[in-house]
């Protein structure tokens, strides 16, 4: 049998060019501009893919606001040293007037509040379920966080092994907003809803 050798080009070295003035750098991403009837997954941000931005229950509001701002994100996952999870923070909750109100309530001061103080428990938190998530659109979720009167939703899925629920996605309504084109920086969830609102309508206009 006749053997046939490709000749293999030799390694060449490649162009470079000399980098200009306001060179930035790339950094993860899963924005992707989107349309009400876009797939969910195209807003949900995949635990899968970013890991989680976390916190301890003892940790103050001014930590919890720093992991806020580093990790760019609005809302943390309270967890304990074994990863549970014990509830969730939010930026509403530490720079809205929950902190104002339970300072008046019990007295002490601003840098005493601890992230157990104001997190949303997690009995109080609604997970929509993961293979729900697979079916739905943009604007389906959009109603959804309407429909709870809140700015996040989380996405459970039951593990395959274990059989524990786990924290798989987690929506924001100001990311589907940035998705959908607008900048919306809000503690309001009504103006929240009726900017992302008016961007669906232009979009099915």
């Amino acid at each position: 049998m006749t053997h046939i050798h490709k000749e293999v080009p030799a390694p060449r070295a490649l162009a470079t060019f000399k980098a200009p003035p306001g060179t930035g750098f790339s950094q993860p991403s899963t924005f992707t501009l989107v349309r009400a009837e876009s797939p969910a997954l195209c807003v949900m941000t995949d635990l899968k893919q970013v890991s989680a931005a976390t916190i301890g229950p003892d940790a103050t509001l001014a930590q919890a606001n720093q992991t806020m701002i580093s990790r760019g994100v609005r809302l943390l996952l309270v967890v304990n040293r074994d990863d549970e999870v014990l509830g969730l923070i939010t930026s509403r909750d530490t720079g809205g007037e929950k902190p104002i109100k339970l300072i008046q309530e019990r007295g002490g001061k601003h840098s005493e509040l601890l992230v157990s103080d104001l997190m949303c428990p997690r009995d109080d938190i609604d997970l929509i379920d993961a293979a729900d998530v697979l079916r739905a659109t943009v604007g389906d979720i959009v109603a959804t966080l309407k429909a709870l009167h809140r700015q996040h939703a989380l996405v459970g899925e039951r593990d395959p092994v274990s059989g524990q629920i786990r924290i798989r996605g987690i929506f924001s309504a100001t990311q589907i907003g940035r998705q959908l084109g607008a900048a919306i920086q809000t503690f309001d969830v009504a103006s929240t809803f009726s900017e992302i609102e008016g961007l669906l309508a232009q979009d099915n206009g």
